[in-house]
Protein backbone atom coordinates (compact mmCIF):
# COMPACT_ATOMS: atom_id res chain seq x y z
CA UNK A 1 0.00 0.00 0.00
CA UNK A 2 2.96 2.71 0.60
CA UNK A 3 3.81 2.00 -3.36
CA UNK A 4 -0.14 2.98 -3.98
CA UNK A 5 -0.12 6.30 -2.97
CA UNK A 6 2.63 7.39 -4.30
CA UNK A 7 1.83 5.58 -7.91
CA UNK A 8 -1.97 7.29 -7.29
CA UNK A 9 -0.36 11.09 -6.90
CA UNK A 10 2.30 10.54 -9.53
CA UNK A 11 -0.70 9.51 -12.04
CA UNK A 12 -2.40 12.43 -10.94
CA UNK A 13 0.31 15.17 -11.31
CA UNK A 14 1.01 13.66 -14.54
CA UNK A 15 -2.73 13.89 -16.05
CA UNK A 16 -2.92 17.33 -14.38
CA UNK A 17 0.03 18.16 -16.38
CA UNK A 18 -0.93 16.64 -19.42
CA UNK A 19 -4.57 18.09 -19.00
CA UNK A 20 -3.00 21.64 -18.72
CA UNK A 21 -0.67 21.09 -21.52
CA UNK A 22 -3.54 20.03 -23.89
CA UNK A 23 -5.55 22.88 -22.58
CA UNK A 24 -2.72 25.33 -23.98
CA UNK A 25 -2.46 23.28 -26.94
CA UNK A 26 -6.29 23.84 -27.64
CA UNK A 27 -6.12 27.05 -26.10
CA UNK A 28 -3.57 28.11 -28.26
CA UNK A 29 -5.30 26.45 -32.06
CA UNK A 30 -8.53 28.10 -30.57
CA UNK A 31 -7.11 31.36 -31.10
CA UNK A 32 -5.33 30.53 -34.21
CA UNK A 33 -9.22 29.34 -35.29
CA UNK A 34 -10.30 32.67 -33.85
CA UNK A 35 -7.94 34.67 -35.45
CA UNK A 36 -8.16 32.92 -39.07
CA UNK A 37 -12.20 33.32 -38.90
CA UNK A 38 -11.84 37.05 -37.99
CA UNK A 39 -9.52 37.92 -40.41
CA UNK A 40 -11.20 35.76 -43.59
CA UNK A 41 -15.17 37.72 -42.33
CA UNK A 42 -13.23 41.20 -42.50
CA UNK A 43 -11.40 40.05 -46.22
CA UNK A 44 -15.26 39.01 -47.15
CA UNK A 45 -16.50 42.31 -45.68
CA UNK A 46 -14.21 44.46 -47.75
CA UNK A 47 -14.85 42.68 -50.77
CA UNK A 48 -18.63 43.30 -50.35
CA UNK A 49 -17.68 46.66 -49.20
CA UNK A 50 -16.03 47.34 -52.38
CA UNK A 51 -18.95 45.94 -54.63
CA UNK A 52 -21.42 47.63 -52.98
CA UNK A 53 -19.32 50.62 -53.33
CA UNK A 54 -18.51 50.14 -57.19
CA UNK A 55 -22.54 49.33 -57.46
CA UNK A 56 -23.56 53.08 -55.24
CA UNK A 57 -20.75 54.62 -57.94
CA UNK A 58 -22.04 52.94 -61.37
CA UNK A 59 -25.58 53.75 -60.72
CA UNK A 60 -24.63 57.12 -60.00
CA UNK A 61 -22.21 58.23 -62.48
CA UNK A 62 -23.48 55.81 -65.33
CA UNK A 63 -26.11 54.10 -65.29
CA UNK A 64 -28.77 56.57 -63.59
CA UNK A 65 -27.83 59.39 -65.84
CA UNK A 66 -27.89 57.41 -69.11
CA UNK A 67 -31.13 56.06 -67.83
CA UNK A 68 -32.72 59.32 -67.80
CA UNK A 69 -30.92 60.58 -71.27
CA UNK A 70 -32.28 57.14 -72.82
CA UNK A 71 -35.94 57.99 -71.70
CA UNK A 72 -35.21 61.66 -72.97
CA UNK A 73 -34.35 60.70 -76.00
CA UNK A 74 -36.83 58.02 -76.72
CA UNK A 75 -39.75 60.77 -75.10
CA UNK A 76 -38.57 63.23 -77.49
CA UNK A 77 -39.24 61.08 -80.89
CA UNK A 78 -42.32 60.15 -79.86
CA UNK A 79 -42.81 64.08 -79.55
CA UNK A 80 -40.90 64.41 -83.01
CA UNK A 81 -42.55 66.74 -85.50
CA UNK A 82 -41.54 67.39 -89.11
CA UNK A 83 -38.60 69.71 -89.62
CA UNK A 84 -38.11 70.34 -85.68
CA UNK A 85 -34.86 71.03 -85.46
CA UNK A 86 -34.97 72.28 -81.84
CA UNK A 87 -36.00 68.69 -80.77
CA UNK A 88 -33.22 67.33 -83.08
CA UNK A 89 -30.37 69.49 -82.29
CA UNK A 90 -30.77 70.45 -78.58
CA UNK A 91 -32.28 67.15 -77.35
CA UNK A 92 -31.18 64.67 -79.22
CA UNK A 93 -28.07 65.63 -79.71
CA UNK A 94 -27.17 66.51 -76.66
CA UNK A 95 -28.28 63.31 -75.00
CA UNK A 96 -26.68 61.17 -77.59
CA UNK A 97 -23.43 62.79 -77.14
CA UNK A 98 -23.93 62.88 -73.09
CA UNK A 99 -24.62 59.10 -73.32
CA UNK A 100 -21.47 58.63 -75.58
CA UNK A 101 -19.52 60.54 -73.48
CA UNK A 102 -20.43 58.72 -70.16
CA UNK A 103 -19.76 55.04 -71.85
CA UNK A 104 -16.66 56.53 -72.58
CA UNK A 105 -15.33 57.97 -70.14
CA UNK A 106 -17.03 55.77 -67.45
CA UNK A 107 -16.44 52.74 -69.24
CA UNK A 108 -15.39 51.20 -65.98
CA UNK A 109 -19.26 51.26 -64.71
CA UNK A 110 -20.30 49.01 -67.24
CA UNK A 111 -21.15 45.30 -65.63
CA UNK A 112 -19.70 42.65 -67.75
CA UNK A 113 -22.63 41.60 -69.43
CA UNK A 114 -23.04 44.65 -70.95
CA UNK A 115 -19.82 45.61 -72.53
CA UNK A 116 -21.22 44.36 -76.44
CA UNK A 117 -24.67 46.53 -75.82
CA UNK A 118 -22.31 49.35 -74.72
CA UNK A 119 -19.85 48.78 -77.84
CA UNK A 120 -23.04 49.25 -80.35
CA UNK A 121 -24.32 52.00 -78.33
CA UNK A 122 -20.94 53.76 -79.28
CA UNK A 123 -20.78 52.96 -82.44
CA UNK A 124 -24.59 54.37 -83.44
CA UNK A 125 -23.76 57.46 -81.52
CA UNK A 126 -20.39 58.12 -83.24
CA UNK A 127 -21.91 57.33 -86.48
CA UNK A 128 -24.88 59.73 -85.92
CA UNK A 129 -22.62 62.63 -83.98
CA UNK A 130 -20.08 62.46 -87.54
CA UNK A 131 -22.95 62.61 -89.63
CA UNK A 132 -24.67 65.74 -87.68
CA UNK A 133 -21.73 67.17 -87.70
CA UNK A 134 -20.88 66.59 -91.21
CA UNK A 135 -24.76 68.03 -91.79
CA UNK A 136 -25.78 70.81 -89.37
CA UNK A 137 -22.47 72.41 -89.12
CA UNK A 138 -21.37 72.64 -92.86
CA UNK A 139 -24.43 73.40 -93.72
CA UNK A 140 -27.51 76.02 -92.31
CA UNK A 141 -30.12 74.14 -91.91
CA UNK A 142 -33.87 75.71 -92.70
CA UNK A 143 -37.22 73.63 -91.94
CA UNK A 144 -36.36 71.90 -95.10
CA UNK A 145 -33.57 70.28 -93.94
CA UNK A 146 -34.30 66.42 -93.47
CA UNK A 147 -33.21 64.91 -89.93
CA UNK A 148 -30.60 62.79 -89.24
CA UNK A 149 -30.84 59.18 -88.90
CA UNK A 150 -28.05 56.70 -89.13
CA UNK A 151 -30.13 53.42 -89.52
CA UNK A 152 -30.54 53.79 -93.31
CA UNK A 153 -26.07 53.85 -93.33
CA UNK A 154 -26.06 50.82 -91.51
CA UNK A 155 -25.80 52.06 -87.83
CA UNK A 156 -29.41 51.57 -86.61
CA UNK A 157 -30.13 52.26 -83.20
CA UNK A 158 -29.98 49.01 -81.08
CA UNK A 159 -32.86 49.30 -78.93
CA UNK A 160 -32.23 45.95 -77.18
CA UNK A 161 -29.06 47.25 -76.00
CA UNK A 162 -29.99 50.32 -74.56
CA UNK A 163 -33.24 48.26 -72.85
CA UNK A 164 -30.71 46.04 -71.84
CA UNK A 165 -28.95 49.02 -69.71
CA UNK A 166 -32.11 50.43 -68.72
CA UNK A 167 -33.20 46.76 -67.09
CA UNK A 168 -29.56 46.96 -65.49
CA UNK A 169 -30.18 50.09 -63.99
CA UNK A 170 -33.41 49.23 -62.24
CA UNK A 171 -32.06 45.30 -61.12
CA UNK A 172 -29.03 47.10 -59.72
CA UNK A 173 -30.83 50.19 -58.00
CA UNK A 174 -33.21 47.49 -56.12
CA UNK A 175 -30.26 45.29 -54.91
CA UNK A 176 -28.52 48.32 -54.07
CA UNK A 177 -31.22 50.33 -51.90
CA UNK A 178 -33.49 47.45 -51.63
CA UNK A 179 -36.47 49.28 -53.18
CA UNK A 180 -38.27 49.30 -56.71
CA UNK A 181 -38.34 52.27 -58.71
CA UNK A 182 -42.03 53.64 -60.28
CA UNK A 183 -42.87 51.62 -63.62
CA UNK A 184 -42.44 53.59 -66.16
CA UNK A 185 -45.38 54.46 -68.03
Amino acid sequence: MDFLLPTIFSATVMGAVVTVLLNLLFKKRLEQITHDIKIQTEKIALIQKSQYTWKEQAIAELLGPMNIHLNRTERAFKKLKANDLYVEAKILKDSNEKIRDMLLLKSHFIPSGLTEDADKLVEHYDRYLEKFEEKRKRENPDLDTPFIFVGPDGFPFPKNSAKRFQEEYTTMWEKVYGIQNEPKN
